[in-house]
């Protein structure tokens, strides 16, 4: 291949000099996006409720990378604390160019023989707006204040809201199903997760088109579910429903997420791009 060439390809997907926020970052796949954006040279800002994991998970980070790095604890449901982060982002590296909204409430599917709260005629409201507050109002405050930063930038930036193929498609509650279980303990997916995920997507719309004029991108990536730990019969029941045969592995959304971030998508705009298996083409 001729040098030059590759050079220009390797470049493309550099993140060099980029301050790079992601909420959620403690997360399974949080982690995952905050590596991958050191691995490519990137300045990840680690945003987390957790305090004490947070300034860790940084400091780990810092060493294995050898990049600059900060965490900071942040309830994004608070907007003074997101503004305050806000303030010494931009004191300490001058302005920010990406933002990955990943943040999500994540209730157990809790096994109560009286009451399934899964269930949808059970769902409790204070859940409901506990998961909204995180899940989508969260993106929002977040795209609203470090989303403005971004669009300060001469060059602009990328905003990637992190959905879900179950905001393309329904969940498939038969792959909950457990033997022996009657109708009133079954679990299902929370209806919560499907709305969250669902307004991420018109979230991305939005934003694809307001601060267009500055430069800033802002498109979603909708994954499929990962491989964590799940029962046997459950994979065996999900993995039919996948062309491919299989969830993903943790770090199968790097690649997409770095070349959302980086040059080498500077024309993509608005884009709400299924990473999953193939689940949504069915």
């Amino acid at each position: 291949m001729n040098t030059s060439i590759n050079n220009q390809s390797n470049n493309l997907f550099n993140l060099k000099n980029k301050v790079i926020i992601i909420t959620g970052a403690l997360g399974l796949l949080g982690q995952k996006h905050v590596e991958v954006v050191a691995q490519n040279g990137g300045t990840p800002i680690i945003i987390d409720i957790d305090a004490k994991n947070v300034e860790l998970f940084a400091e780990k980070v810092r060493k294995t990378y050898n990049v600059n790095v900060m965490g900071l604890e942040v309830d994004i449901t608070d907007e003074k604390k997101i503004i305050d982060s806000c303030s010494k982002i931009i004191k300490e590296f001058k302005k920010i160019d990406c933002l990955v909204n990943n943040a999500a409430n994540n209730p157990k599917i809790e096994d109560n023989k009286l009451k399934n709260f899964s269930k949808l005629e059970n769902f409790p409201l204070e859940i409901w707006n506990k998961d909204i507050s995180v899940g989508l109002t969260g993106a929002w405050l977040c795209s609203k204040h470090y989303g403005f930063e971004i669009s300060k930038n001469k060059n602009g930036g990328s905003i990637v809201n992190i959905s879900s193929d179950l905001g393309l498609i329904a969940p498939d509650q038969r792959i909950y199903i457990k033997n022996n279980e009657t109708e009133q303990n079954r679990s299902v997916k929370p209806v919560s997760y499907s709305v969250i995920k669902s307004g991420l997507i018109g979230l991305t719309r939005y934003l694809a088109t307001y601060w267009a004029d500055k430069g800033v991108r802002c498109n979603a990536i909708c994954p499929g579910g990962v491989e964590n730990g799940q029962s046997d019969d459950f994979l065996n029941k999900v993995s039919s429903r996948i062309p491919m045969g299989r969830l993903a592995k943790s770090n199968e959304y790097q690649g997409t997420l770095v070349w959302m971030l980086s040059d080498a998508s500077s024309y993509l705009n608005g884009a709400i791009i299924p990473v999953d298996g193939g689940r949504t083409a069915w």
